[in-house]
């Protein structure tokens, strides 16, 4: 009886948070992760218990040559790509009154330009795989989110390229689908220019819109993707996965 060959996954912001979790929980189902990322450190912590199974790349996946990269990167080290998680994302301090042309396009490019291009650039592999897209989106693109429009308006935006490549690529053997986390104990806020207390005020918000009562863990959302990216969910495409504690129905 042959062995069954090991999955290869690239997750894109792998550094940290939802995207260490994804990365590690793939690696412990036996899988060959490609964890793409900015930063070199924080990908190798990602990596360091499962060195074996955790690939780190350094990349920007918002350079001209981001994508490409990314995608000959897996071809060359493990020779295919069968589930693709676009999950970088980024967020600022800036809001309708104070956006600027300099603060719109980074945003943009990394939360919905990115995952366009890389997702471009990896179909002839994941035609080849028939394989799986899942993109992490934000439940409160499904809301609204007041003073951060931006960041809400372009995951509402990958949530529609979700439902519509969905339809696209079914032809070809190739599931989409999304999960849309809420208030996840991450760091993406530290990044982002907001002080202490804008902090603190974004999470009472968060947790005053969520039924659950409290934060989720990056690994909670992990598990979401792993099971939506699973053969056993072969049946499943188009959707958007909330994992928010209730906060869209709430």
């Amino acid at each position: 009886m042959n062995a069954v060959e090991p999955r290869t996954v690239i997750v894109t912001g792998a550094g940290t948070g939802i995207g260490r979790a994804t990365a590690r929980a793939f690696a412990a189902e036996g899988a060959n992760v490609l964890a793409v990322g900015r930063r070199a450190a924080p990908l190798a912590e990602t990596a360091a218990d499962a060195v074996d199974r955790i690939s780190p790349l350094t990349a920007d996946i918002t350079a001209d040559d981001g994508p490409e990269t990314v995608v000959r990167a897996a071809l060359e080290r493990y020779g295919g790509v069968d589930v693709l998680i676009n999950n970088a994302a980024v967020v600022n301090a800036e809001s309708l009154r104070t956006y600027t042309r300099a603060s719109i396009e980074p945003q943009l490019a990394t939360n919905l330009l990115a995952p366009v291009l890389l997702t471009q650039a990896a179909l002839p592999a994941l035609e080849d795989s028939r394989g799986v897209i899942v993109n992490v989106t934000t439940s409160v693109g499904q809301r609204g989110w007041p003073g951060n429009s931006l960041y809400a308006a372009g995951k509402a935006a990958l949530e529609v390229l979700t439902r519509s490549w969905a339809v696209e690529l079914a032809p070809h053997g190739i599931r989409v689908a999304a999960v849309a986390p809420g208030a996840i104990e991450t760091p993406i806020g530290d990044h982002a220019g907001y002080t202490a207390e804008q902090r603190a005020a974004i999470r009472r918000w968060q947790l005053a819109q969520t039924p659950l009562g409290r934060v989720g863990r990056p690994e909670e959302v992990a598990w979401a993707i792993t099971r939506l990216a699973s053969p056993q969910a072969s049946f499943i495409t188009g959707v958007i996965l909330p994992v928010d504690g209730g906060a869209v129905v709430g």
